[in-house]
């Protein structure tokens, strides 16, 4: 049996789910997830556990138990002047850090810097520090898919989702490409996503963000697809967290906010009958 099959779809459905990525990075972060999942067809997020404001959605997390959410592990900060560190003090996990004790900007500087006892400290943290405060978490991934740039990290990634019965967000094609090294990776006995669609900078400079994901709802394949947006609001707080940083910054999230709350992104899963899945669904069908 197929995915679709164990959730009691027909075998050739064509399912998706709609997963917003960073919530608890900041206020407008929030503000707009909440809203992409009450108005929007939004149906799934994760929390970034480390950022200043994982206790407000984590707090909505726990009153609103309806809706999908995740762990949304974390060992990079890409920003220029927001700057956000471990949840474990530096002297545990001084490989994590830079000079200034903050997460490294890129993938590269973990991938050269971290030590693989470290990053399953830190990322076995988070989890913890997520299920103290209460939280029922519905799966884990990886925020900027950090843990893909070695086989050793992706084996704690995987591992950690096995030891803590949570399904894991992986995409062999969007791995390949972070992935800094020539070792061979093992995705045995992982569900993966069959195909994943996150917006791509040239459509954003090019204004067509919005035809992109239209483009993207019309080509949903028969499986497990999954479409990773950024909502938040075009604001000064947004603003000043993506300076420098037009790649998923703030106007592009007001995009991402706009469309997935909008009647035409309604019409157009119902138009290519697209059946919407969580994460929740996944994990109680294994």
């Amino acid at each position: 049996m197929n995915l679709a099959q164990k959730l009691g779809y027909p075998e050739d459905s064509k399912l998706l789910m709609i997963h917003a990525d960073d919530a608890g990075l900041c206020h407008s972060e929030n503000r707009a997830t909440i809203q992409a999942l009450q108005y929007g067809i939004v149906n799934s997020y994760s929390i970034m556990v480390p950022c200043p404001w994982f206790y407000e959605m984590a707090k909505f997390a726990k009153e609103n138990p309806q809706y999908d959410n995740g762990i949304h592990l974390t060992l990079t900060c890409e920003w220029e002047n927001y700057r956000f560190a471990p949840v474990l003090p530096i002297e545990q996990v001084p490989s994590l850090v830079d000079e200034n004790g903050y997460f490294y900007k890129n993938r590269s500087s973990l991938f050269n810097m971290a030590k693989p006892e470290e990053v399953e400290k830190e990322l076995r943290a988070q989890i913890e520090k997520a299920l103290r405060f209460g939280l029922k978490p519905t799966h884990i991934d990886s925020h900027m898919c950090s843990v893909g740039v070695s086989a050793q990290f992706l084996e704690i990634y995987i591992n950690l989702g096995k030891q803590y019965n949570l399904p894991v967000f992986l995409n062999k094609e969007f791995t390949a490409s972070v992935c800094l090294t020539d070792e061979e990776y093992n995705f045995d006995a992982v569900l993966l996503a069959d195909a994943l669609h996150i917006g791509n900078y040239n459509a954003f400079e090019q204004n067509k963000l919005k035809s992109y994901y239209e483009s993207a709802l019309d080509n949903v394949v028969p499986g497990f697809n999954v479409l990773l947006i950024h909502p938040a609001f075009d604001d000064n707080e947004m603003k000043g967290i993506t300076i420098n940083h037009p790649n998923f910054g703030s106007h592009w999230r007001q995009i991402d906010f706009d469309y997935f709350t909008s009647e035409a992104c309604r019409l157009k899963i119902e138009e290519n009958k697209i059946q919407l899945i969580t994460w929740d669904q996944i994990r109680n069908s294994r």
